[in-house]
Protein backbone atom coordinates (compact mmCIF):
# COMPACT_ATOMS: atom_id res chain seq x y z
CA UNK A 1 0.00 0.00 0.00
CA UNK A 2 1.16 3.32 -0.76
CA UNK A 3 1.06 6.73 0.85
CA UNK A 4 -1.51 7.34 -2.16
CA UNK A 5 -3.71 4.68 -0.46
CA UNK A 6 -3.19 5.38 3.08
CA UNK A 7 -3.05 8.95 3.22
CA UNK A 8 -3.93 11.00 0.11
CA UNK A 9 -2.25 14.68 1.86
CA UNK A 10 0.87 13.00 2.66
CA UNK A 11 1.57 11.49 -0.95
CA UNK A 12 0.26 14.92 -2.61
CA UNK A 13 2.73 17.08 -0.26
CA UNK A 14 5.54 14.05 -1.14
CA UNK A 15 4.56 14.27 -5.16
CA UNK A 16 4.39 18.25 -5.16
CA UNK A 17 7.65 18.32 -4.01
CA UNK A 18 9.09 16.06 -6.09
CA UNK A 19 7.50 17.26 -9.36
CA UNK A 20 9.57 20.68 -8.03
CA UNK A 21 12.63 18.98 -7.74
CA UNK A 22 12.40 17.69 -11.26
CA UNK A 23 11.45 21.13 -12.70
CA UNK A 24 14.20 22.61 -11.02
CA UNK A 25 16.50 19.91 -13.01
CA UNK A 26 17.35 16.91 -10.41
CA UNK A 27 16.71 13.85 -12.27
CA UNK A 28 14.54 11.67 -10.10
CA UNK A 29 11.29 10.79 -12.36
CA UNK A 30 11.60 7.16 -11.04
CA UNK A 31 10.89 8.40 -7.84
CA UNK A 32 7.66 10.09 -8.79
CA UNK A 33 4.14 8.03 -8.64
CA UNK A 34 3.58 9.03 -12.60
CA UNK A 35 -0.07 7.28 -12.80
CA UNK A 36 -1.68 8.13 -9.91
CA UNK A 37 -0.19 12.24 -10.60
CA UNK A 38 -1.45 12.17 -13.45
CA UNK A 39 -4.73 10.81 -12.06
CA UNK A 40 -5.17 13.83 -9.57
CA UNK A 41 -4.42 16.39 -11.88
CA UNK A 42 -7.44 15.42 -13.92
CA UNK A 43 -9.58 14.62 -10.65
CA UNK A 44 -8.80 18.24 -10.09
CA UNK A 45 -10.76 19.50 -13.11
CA UNK A 46 -13.28 16.80 -12.64
CA UNK A 47 -13.60 18.36 -9.02
CA UNK A 48 -14.33 21.77 -9.59
CA UNK A 49 -16.47 20.94 -12.73
CA UNK A 50 -18.52 18.86 -10.52
CA UNK A 51 -18.77 22.06 -8.02
CA UNK A 52 -19.61 24.73 -10.45
CA UNK A 53 -22.41 22.37 -11.57
CA UNK A 54 -23.63 21.80 -7.65
CA UNK A 55 -23.78 25.50 -6.73
CA UNK A 56 -25.71 26.20 -10.08
CA UNK A 57 -28.41 23.68 -9.02
CA UNK A 58 -28.39 25.20 -5.73
CA UNK A 59 -29.10 28.67 -7.68
CA UNK A 60 -31.62 27.41 -10.05
CA UNK A 61 -33.48 25.95 -7.06
CA UNK A 62 -33.45 29.16 -5.06
CA UNK A 63 -34.50 31.19 -8.68
CA UNK A 64 -37.47 28.51 -9.20
CA UNK A 65 -39.01 28.90 -5.25
CA UNK A 66 -38.94 32.47 -6.22
CA UNK A 67 -41.32 32.12 -9.14
CA UNK A 68 -43.46 28.88 -7.36
CA UNK A 69 -44.04 31.28 -4.40
CA UNK A 70 -43.80 34.79 -5.39
CA UNK A 71 -45.52 35.97 -2.34
CA UNK A 72 -43.72 34.25 0.29
CA UNK A 73 -41.68 36.16 2.96
CA UNK A 74 -38.81 34.04 1.97
CA UNK A 75 -38.53 35.49 -1.74
CA UNK A 76 -35.52 37.72 -0.70
CA UNK A 77 -33.87 35.40 1.12
CA UNK A 78 -34.29 32.41 -1.93
CA UNK A 79 -32.34 35.58 -3.97
CA UNK A 80 -29.85 36.53 -2.23
CA UNK A 81 -28.74 32.41 -1.74
CA UNK A 82 -29.37 31.89 -5.53
CA UNK A 83 -26.71 35.27 -5.62
CA UNK A 84 -24.18 34.24 -3.86
CA UNK A 85 -23.94 30.14 -5.34
CA UNK A 86 -23.91 31.70 -9.22
CA UNK A 87 -21.14 34.37 -7.58
CA UNK A 88 -19.40 31.20 -6.17
CA UNK A 89 -19.68 29.15 -9.30
CA UNK A 90 -18.54 32.06 -11.51
CA UNK A 91 -15.67 32.28 -9.13
CA UNK A 92 -14.31 28.52 -9.88
CA UNK A 93 -15.96 28.25 -13.76
CA UNK A 94 -13.15 28.57 -16.69
CA UNK A 95 -13.89 28.00 -20.16
CA UNK A 96 -13.26 24.57 -20.81
CA UNK A 97 -16.20 24.09 -18.76
CA UNK A 98 -18.74 25.25 -20.75
CA UNK A 99 -19.09 22.03 -23.29
CA UNK A 100 -19.34 20.08 -19.93
CA UNK A 101 -22.37 21.89 -18.74
CA UNK A 102 -26.34 21.15 -19.86
CA UNK A 103 -28.23 23.48 -18.61
CA UNK A 104 -31.33 21.88 -19.13
CA UNK A 105 -29.89 19.06 -16.99
CA UNK A 106 -28.91 20.84 -14.01
CA UNK A 107 -32.02 23.06 -14.31
CA UNK A 108 -33.95 19.42 -14.51
CA UNK A 109 -32.13 18.50 -11.23
CA UNK A 110 -32.83 22.10 -10.11
CA UNK A 111 -36.61 21.16 -9.76
CA UNK A 112 -36.48 17.83 -8.19
CA UNK A 113 -35.04 19.68 -5.16
CA UNK A 114 -37.41 22.23 -4.96
CA UNK A 115 -39.98 21.44 -2.31
CA UNK A 116 -43.75 20.21 -2.84
CA UNK A 117 -45.25 22.74 -0.43
CA UNK A 118 -44.08 25.75 1.63
CA UNK A 119 -45.78 27.12 4.48
CA UNK A 120 -48.66 24.77 3.16
CA UNK A 121 -48.94 25.93 0.00
CA UNK A 122 -48.00 24.56 -3.53
CA UNK A 123 -46.06 25.92 -5.74
CA UNK A 124 -47.27 27.96 -9.44
CA UNK A 125 -45.98 26.29 -12.33
CA UNK A 126 -42.45 26.40 -13.13
CA UNK A 127 -42.13 23.79 -16.52
CA UNK A 128 -39.32 22.00 -17.82
CA UNK A 129 -37.26 24.69 -19.69
CA UNK A 130 -34.55 26.38 -17.95
CA UNK A 131 -35.97 30.12 -18.03
CA UNK A 132 -31.72 31.19 -18.09
CA UNK A 133 -28.82 30.72 -20.45
CA UNK A 134 -25.87 29.84 -18.63
CA UNK A 135 -24.02 32.98 -19.41
CA UNK A 136 -27.35 34.56 -16.98
CA UNK A 137 -26.21 32.17 -14.25
CA UNK A 138 -22.40 33.34 -14.12
CA UNK A 139 -22.82 36.90 -15.20
CA UNK A 140 -24.76 37.41 -11.72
Amino acid sequence: MSDYDSDILIWSERQAELVRRIGAGEKINDLIDWDNVAEEVESVGRSQLAQVKSLLIQALAQMAKTRAWPLSGEVPHWRAEALRFRIDAADIFSPGMRQRIDIRDLYTKALRIVPETIDGQPPLPLGTDCPVTLDDLLNG
